[in-house]
């Protein structure tokens, strides 16, 4: 045998070599293709449902959030008319009802005034260091 078939039998077990290493290769990356394929198709069955439920969800929120809405602008009219109603009480019973307190007052005020037919009163005093003087010098004061 020559140096050249020497060469030629030496590059063929190389490429033979090279050629079963690409095959195992290739047969790994066909399995994990398959386990891939696999697991996108699991994925799209679960999800699909998921995204059914929460589109529904969605459905329900917003229409839970339309009758929030609704009760809101509800609440809004009943105190709009809570307030109205509470202007016009007040603007109608209110002005006489102050006159009738003040009515009562003066009579109250001018019946009390004349009531002197019981026993006088004796002013009411303060001792400060053995001295006495009258409560209004150092008590409560007269109103005008």
């Amino acid at each position: 045998m020559s140096g050249g078939e020497v060469a030629g039998i030496l590059v063929a077990v190389f490429w033979a070599i090279l050629v079963s290493f690409l095959a195992v290769a290739l047969a790994r990356l066909a399995q994990t293709l398959r386990a891939t394929t696999k697991l996108v198709a699991d994925v799209t069955e679960q999800a699909v449902p998921l995204l059914a439920d929460a589109s529904a969800a969605v459905r329900s929120a917003q229409t839970q959030i339309d009758r929030v809405d609704a009760i809101a602008s509800d609440v809004r009219e009943v105190t709009s008319n809570a307030s109205a109603l509470s202007t016009t009480v007040a603007s109608t019973f209110g002005g006489p009802l102050v006159k009738v307190a003040a009515f009562g007052y003066g009579v109250r005020r001018a019946l009390g005034g004349r009531k002197e037919d019981g026993p006088a009163k004796a002013p009411r005093r303060t001792v400060i260091v053995g001295r006495t003087v009258p409560a209004q010098r150092w008590g409560k004061r007269k109103k005008d």
